[in-house]
């Protein structure tokens, strides 16, 4: 299809943001199959979240990276970003508002304002966004829609900048059927496809009342790269909004980033030019300012860097990104089982493929720790855990410490995060939740009851928010639903570890027995079923006791020349195990375990796997602290 260029007061550049699961990525299925993206027998008709492509998003039902469309509306060319709603992926949501002019803000009719719209809002409205405000879901039976849109303007009221941002449109939207309304339609809406509608009256907002692109079209070429894609055929793409002037194919361009540390500058020509035609990147000859593009022919992986005239270099600001707050030390794997499952095992594969991750995605902080290590910051367990299960399923067996809190420096006083934590859950659950929260120190700010469902709202330590999800998943039966943002830093004050019993250790290395197991499980919970390989200082399970055991799962039944009686033939069957995943492996282990990962296995370890080692690391410690007593007692 030939491409028809498009004048840049008929452009419209906007981006899609809420909190998880409010209905971003449905709506955009709206906006591809209603502007007819597809044909009437393609597949895509029929399917849902059509963006969420990789096979994670559609396992986790997430969207874990930004993407963009574009469709053609009464002249007019809108390109929609759909961003990630999950907190642990706002790095995302930053890098890529920087391509947006406007926003849609989407709220969940039921559930409100959410921690992550409030992140997501207080981005868009620092970097002058215009918003749209979309109720969704207004066909859910305990649907609020008046009191939504209070607490979404108490929200305005909170984080706008200027007063102009305290103005605007408010629609109302049922996604999942296509259909957005200017006035709040009459009738019985939990009766599916009871009313009319479609997507039309929210396009004819964005053409009439959302901003076309600032750039001067007149001036030097300047374009900051805010993301990055791979094709085999042409390379890679750097992509981004042109911030100002216009770019043709071959022209030379140079690509500077002046991050410190990373500083770097790459001369190239433009080989090819892009922009997105639906869901697809279309072949252009020439494009101004306000369009996203795609250059290739610079060979460069820098998010945040500017592509600039040649002889006019002139730098954006680098991308601003709120700092990780949790880190885990990578490392190759160890075990004895090293090389039986995967296909890269050595340090220097890994030390590749974290490199490349880090050219890749910026809300990672990705450090050389030295002694074949690297430590990997992000936002929370989940995001580490989408890469650490990108790495297995590309073949990659490696070992991971215990996650830890990233402590910052501010004005001379070592501090801490400490977050909002919002659960939902049904009001049986009150007292479940308040002790699980209670037992990590968390502070209750507000608690709100309403149709059998109570909301709690929390301050809590970073630090003692890992594993919290887990456990009151547990507790509730899977039914909480739980948010949290970083709210602030304050100084760090030491605090004793929260508890956690001691593990079960195998003393031996082969097949776990039946047999033994049906013994052991008598002392706690495992891990491992019968018929499973294992190692020594292998962790097989948790302790019913606080201090940790040594057993033998591979002990048989010793064999006699004497017959067995009936009661000895029959078989103890075993129970349940603990289902390990990576999210609970990290939420679990102790500073002296490591989790073992591979294409096929999680697998919990101790640092040091034999029983004399970890003695002698014992006595060495209790030897060092004691001396540092005596110190203290001389002082």
């Amino acid at each position: 299809m030939e491409y028809s260029p498009i004048d840049q007061k008929n452009l419209r550049n906007i981006a899609i943001i809420a909190h998880v699961d409010h209905g971003k990525t449905t709506l955009v299925d709206a906006f591809m199959k209603q502007n007819h993206l597809f044909r009437d027998n393609q597949d895509e008709m029929s399917e849902t979240q059509i963006l969420d492509s990789s096979e994670l998003e559609r396992e986790k039902g997430i969207t874990i990276s930004a993407k963009n469309i574009s469709i053609r509306y009464k002249g007019y060319k809108i390109n929609i970003i759909d961003t990630p709603g999950h907190a642990d992926f706002g790095g995302e949501v930053e890098r890529t508002l920087n391509m947006a002019d406007s926003c849609l803000l989407l709220v969940d009719a039921k559930e409100g304002p959410m921690p992550q719209t409030k992140f997501v809002l207080k981005r868009a409205l620092e970097m002058g966004l215009k918003p749209i405000v979309v109720v969704n879901k207004i066909d859910k039976k305990l649907a609020n829609i008046e009191k939504t849109i209070s607490k979404v303007q108490d929200l305005f009221l909170a984080l706008a900048t200027d007063s102009e941002q305290l103005e605007f449109p408010v629609y109302y939207a049922i996604a999942r059927e296509g259909k957005i309304f200017k006035e709040m339609p009459k009738g019985d809406l939990t009766v599916p496809n009871s009313v009319p509608g479609d997507v039309t009256p929210i396009l004819d907002e964005i053409i009439a009342s959302m901003p076309a692109p600032k750039g001067d079209p007149e001036g030097a070429f300047q374009m900051q790269v805010t993301s990055l894609e791979f094709d085999v055929h042409t390379g890679r793409y750097l992509i981004g909004e042109i911030n100002r002037g216009s770019v043709k194919l071959n022209d030379p361009v140079i690509l500077i980033s002046n991050k410190p540390g990373k500083e770097e500058k790459v001369q190239g020509r433009v080989r090819g030019l892009f922009v997105k035609e639906g869901m697809g990147w279309q072949a252009i000859t020439a494009a101004k300012a306000g369009e996203i593009v795609a250059i290739t022919g610079i060979e460069s992986t820098k998010i945040g860097a500017t592509i600039c005239d040649i002889n006019n270099q002139d730098v954006l600001p680098e991308i601003a990104i709120t700092p990780p707050s949790v880190r885990v030390k990578f490392q190759a794997n160890t075990s004895p089982f090293l090389g039986k499952e995967g296909k890269f095992v050595t340090d220097k594969q890994l030390a590749q493929r974290l490199e490349q991750e880090k050219n890749l995605n910026i809300s990672l902080d990705i450090t050389n720790n030295g002694s074949n290590s690297f430590f990997v910051a992000g936002r929370g367990e989940l995001q580490l855990a989408i890469l650490v299960e990108q790495l297995r399923r590309e073949g990659f067996e490696l070992q991971l410490s215990k996650p830890e809190v990233i402590l910052q420096n501010i004005d001379g006083v070592i501090s801490e995060p400490i977050e909002e934590l919002t659960i939902d859950a049904p009001e049986e659950y009150m007292s479940v939740v308040t002790q699980e929260v209670s037992d990590r120190k968390g502070e209750m700010i507000n608690i709100e009851n309403e149709d059998g469902q109570t909301r709690f709202t929390y301050k809590i330590l970073t630090r003692n928010l890992i594993g919290l999800h887990r456990s009151l998943m547990n507790a509730t039966k899977g039914e909480a639903i739980i948010n949290s943002f970083i709210a602030e830093y304050i100084p760090y004050i030491k605090q004793p570890e929260l508890f956690r019993k001691g593990v079960i250790v195998s003393s031996e290395t082969g097949t776990a027995l039946g047999y033994s197991l049906t013994t052991i499980q008598d002392r706690g919970k495992l891990f491992i079923s019968g018929s499973e390989p294992v190692y020594e200082g292998m962790v097989i399970g948790i302790n019913n006791n606080e201090e940790d055991i040594m057993v033998n799962p591979c002990k048989a039944r010793h064999k006699t020349n004497v017959r067995m009686s009936h009661a000895e033939v029959t078989i103890v069957s075993l129970r349940a195990t603990i289902p390990l995943t990576l999210e609970y492996a990290l939420s679990f282990i102790n500073d002296d375990e490591l989790i073992e990962v591979t294409p096929v296995s999680i697998r919990l370890r101790k640092k040091l796997l034999t029983d004399t080692q970890r003695t002698w690391a014992k006595r060495k410690n209790l030897t060092a602290y004691a001396q540092q007593q005596l110190e203290g007692m001389t002082e």
